[in-house]
Order: structure tokens, then sequence, then C-alpha cells
């Protein structure tokens, strides 16, 4: 991709524009970005993954607010216009004479030895380990919500000297309450209240919190994604996480997205 500048503007050859479906974050895109994963790209702002082939387009319209969605056909195109076709080797190179196989009674004939049992007890001893660890990483998330498993899991790090991980199942939140108002000392902007309970029977890891503000035909007008860190301010409270049927109120700061935006909703991931 080459770049130019003239006066106040950038020019990209070679480059097109996408935009993301979830947040609308319109990207500029080059060839070769699309080709590393099919058309496959992930936003940066959302960390939405989406089709860039779906709105993807040369010039970018002034003004743009929505890129046009392109349907995809079923029918699939053929090729009429050939460049090239590579030529096939003629000449095959022949394959070097085998030696004759040896006859039966020259071959050397041994009995095969037998290992010693002790060397298979002691590899299954070494792989039972092997495979309780494993099963238990699999099942790491229902062990770390069980109490009872957890319990014996924190006795084991204690002896061990280490820490396990904080508990996330989202299904165990429980929205309390909510509510939407104007910022009382920044303009265009909204404050979001809600309170959070933790139904789960042990402490767990705040969540992740998406709040999407649609118009009276349910249509998505904004959306935003806010990490544990970005809504709590005291470190403290993020690493010792909501305790087991603890509740605690949270409040987002965004933007106002204008008067279309009359309903709005929480998801936590």
């Amino acid at each position: 991709m080459q770049v130019s500048n003239e006066g106040s503007r950038v020019h990209y050859n070679c480059a097109m524009y996408t935009q993301c479906p979830d947040c609308l974050t319109i990207y500029l895109i080059t060839p070769e970005t699309l080709a590393q994963a099919r058309g496959s790209v992930t936003c940066s702002h959302c960390t939405a993954v989406f089709d860039a082939l779906r709105t993807l387009i040369e010039n970018l319209p002034a003004g743009a607010q929505r890129l046009p969605w392109h349907e995809s056909d079923a029918s699939v195109p053929t090729l009429t216009l050939p460049v090239m076709r590579p030529i096939a080797t003629a000449i095959k190179r022949a394959d070097p004479p085998r030696a004759p196989p040896t006859p039966e009674f020259a071959r050397a004939h041994r009995a095969p030895s037998g290992s010693p049992g002790w060397i298979w007890k002691t590899g299954i001893a070494a792989l039972v380990p092997l495979l309780l660890a494993q099963i238990a990483w699999g099942q790491r998330n229902e062990l770390l919500e069980n109490p009872n498993a957890r319990a014996w899991l924190e006795r084991g790090c204690t002896y061990l000297h280490c820490k396990l991980p904080l508990a996330r199942e989202a299904d165990s939140f429980t929205l309390l309450s909510r509510d939407v108002r104007p910022h009382p000392s920044v303009s265009n902007a909204l404050i979001i209240s809600a309170t959070l309970r933790n139904d789960a029977e042990v402490a767990q890891a705040f969540p992740t919190v998406e709040i999407t503000l649609t118009d009276l035909d349910e249509q998505r007008i904004a959306m935003r994604r806010f990490k544990p860190s970005e809504y709590l301010g005291d470190a403290r409270t993020l690493n010792a996480g909501l305790a087991a049927h603890a509740s605690t109120a949270l409040v987002f700061e965004v933007a106002d997205p204008g008067k279309n935006a009359v309903a709005y909703e929480f998801k936590f991931l």
C-alpha cells in the first residue's frame, strides 16, 4: 500500500473501507488484511469478529454513518479471463531401481524381548496424575464455582503457596435495578447506574458489562462494553471480586446518542 500527502489530506492506494456491525466503527482496510483470514477481522473497539466483505466499499461517502450491506449470492461465479496456466513437465524422472528382497530363509530371526513389568507400572503411575490434572483443567470452571471443591482447592493452594482465580459465571449475576439520566456536569452525556447481585455460592470476578441503547423499533442505536477496570476504580475491590450473595452499585458514563434512544439493555459477559 502506498501513502501520499496532498495538502491536509492523506490518500491510500489499493485501500478500501469496512464497518463493524456491532459498534458501527468504520475502518480503512487493505487487500492484505482481507486475505489474511478470508475476510474475517476483529474490531479493536468492541472486540467483535465480523466479515469485512459484507460492507466493503472502495470510496467512503461524505458523512457516512452506515455503509451499505452486500447480500451474498448463493450462485458461484465462473472466471472467464485466464491470465496464465503452468506448463506440466513432460518428462518424469525415473525412479532408481529397487534391490531384490532378501529370501525368507536368509533373514536373521530374533525372538522379541519382553519389557519388565515394573516399567509398565511406573509409566501408568506417572500417567494417572497427568490424566487427573487434565480432567481438573477441563472442569476448572465447575470446580471453582462449587463451594466444596473450592474449599479443597484452597487448602491445596495454601500448602503449595498459590492463589485460586476468581470464579466466572455470567449467568449467576442478577440486575436488581437500573436508571438512566442526563449527566449533571457534562453536556451531551448520560449517567447509567445499576445494582448488581452475585447469586453464586462463591465470590466471582466482576463481569464485562454490555450496554445497548435502542429506539422504539428495538433497533440498536449505540452499544458499549465496559471492562471491570473501566467501571471500578479500586484495584483492591477488583481483585477481591463480588462476594457470594452480595450486591454492588455500578455507574457508567456514556455519550448521549440522541433522542431516538428510548430503551436500554444490560448484558453480563
